[in-house]
């Protein structure tokens, strides 16, 4: 099993070698705009989920080949249930000086334990993406034993512990949690926890639930105005903002895939999309399983797994 990603270009990050720590789909939440799909095991206990050994010993062997801007622990579900990342940040440090970002919803930085299992990674990018528990419950559908305002207790007790860099992700939702009170509220809980960088997402790849809608550009840049600043946009067009729904762009490019193996540049010719909205697509029907990717001569060609939408 391959327990390690790329490097590919991240928005947030730069050229970043992902570390998948969590079986798919192992998660506190289930959200309505996960990239992943829903969740098939909602829990907040940690465990051991893989082999500490195999992931470190893979990513020494990529770092050998390329050295990426970060490495981020992330992948298929909440990075911070993996019992032993802890472990995993060490091994990473033994072997390279690059920076070590981790990628979480935040939810479990109330337990002491897991907070200090992450200290010494030097970004910290969780998510906040409300603070009233009515919209919370709508757009994360968490464990029942999770709360609003247990994750936000939990995001300033991490601010308190942790001396590293930490960006705060907000993603926003058409309808749900982009308006005025939304807004206002997040704000000033965000004062209080005091992040170096407010980053404000919104639906890119095809999401677990069609009730999570984009906002559109002017909308992003008046929250981002609204937020100060620290915050900046870093969501990128939708998929399918460029042509038409982003069931028909999927189901397009499965089609041809089904045809015949298709490189990034193949992909971004054949539908006229940028490289970045290549990327995004991809990105999500790889998690989701309906496509993989093998290497041919230095080139990685993408194939279509056999599933349909």
């Amino acid at each position: 099993m391959s327990y390690v990603f790329g490097p590919v270009p991240s928005r947030r990050l730069g050229l970043s070698l992902g570390v998948d720590l969590i079986p798919a789909k192992t998660c506190t939440f289930d959200c309505l705009y996960c990239e992943v799909g829903r969740t098939t095991s909602k829990t907040i206990e940690p465990g051991p989920f893989v082999s500490l050994k195999e992931v470190v010993f893979e990513i020494e062997k990529k770092l050998m080949k390329k050295e990426p801007d970060v490495v981020t622990l992330a992948g298929s579900g909440e990075p911070t249930l993996y019992s032993r990342i802890h472990e995993v940040i060490a091994g990473i440090k033994d072997v390279t000086e690059t920076k070590i970002a981790l990628l979480t919803n935040g939810s479990l930085f109330w337990k002491e334990q897991i907070r200090k299992r992450v200290l010494k990674a030097d970004i910290i990018l969780p998510t906040l993406s409300s603070v009233f528990e009515n919209t919370f419950r709508m757009i994360h559908r968490p464990h029942p034993e999770l709360d609003v305002t247990t994750v936000i207790g939990g995001l300033e007790k991490l601010r308190q512990d942790y001396k590293g860099l930490l960006f705060l992700e907000i993603v926003l939702l058409a309808g749900i949690n982009d308006t005025e009170k939304e807004l206002e509220g997040l704000k000033t809980v965000i004062n209080r926890i005091n992040p170096e960088k407010i980053q404000i997402n919104t639906v890119v790849r095809p999401p677990a639930d069609k009730r999570a809608i984009s906002l559109d550009r002017q909308r992003l840049e008046d929250i981002k105005i609204f937020l100060g600043e620290r915050a900046e946009i870093i969501a990128g067009a939708p998929v399918a903002a460029k042509k038409g729904k982003t069931d028909t762009l999927i189901r397009d490019l499965l089609d041809m895939l089904k045809r015949r193996p298709l490189s990034s540049i193949d992909i971004a010719n054949a539908m006229g999309l940028p490289p970045r909205d290549v990327e995004d697509l991809v990105k999500g029907l790889l998690i989701k399983g309906y496509i993989s990717r093998q290497t041919h001569s230095g080139e990685t060609y993408y194939l279509s797994n056999g599933k349909d939408i």
